[in-house]
């Protein structure tokens, strides 16, 4: 499975429950999907996910779904660190 990071952005402010995750988790699993972890702005009006996939696609349905935006997705394939070393992901 290839490893991508999602920008999404919200007009309201995000709310970030327990049942919700639960929800979207169910969703997720459906598509074959998993959610990693997300990065909230200081504004909580965007998240930066980290998604594991078969396909941005795949993102992209999910979302629908469970009505969420998927601005910007963009498939990673390693990290660099601190030291300037790569590695890889996924």
């Amino acid at each position: 499975m290839a490893i991508f990071m999602i920008e999404r952005e919200y007009a309201d402010l995000v709310d970030h429950s327990a049942e919700g995750a639960a929800a979207l988790r169910e969703i997720n699993d459906s598509e074959e999907v998993r959610w990693i972890y997300s990065f909230l702005s200081a504004d909580k009006h965007r998240t930066f996910c980290l998604y594991e996939a078969e396909s941005a696609e795949a993102i992209r349905r999910a979302a629908e779904r469970a009505g969420i935006p998927a601005g910007a997705i963009v498939e990673v394939s390693g990290r660099v660190t601190p030291d300037g070393q790569l590695h890889p992901v996924g």
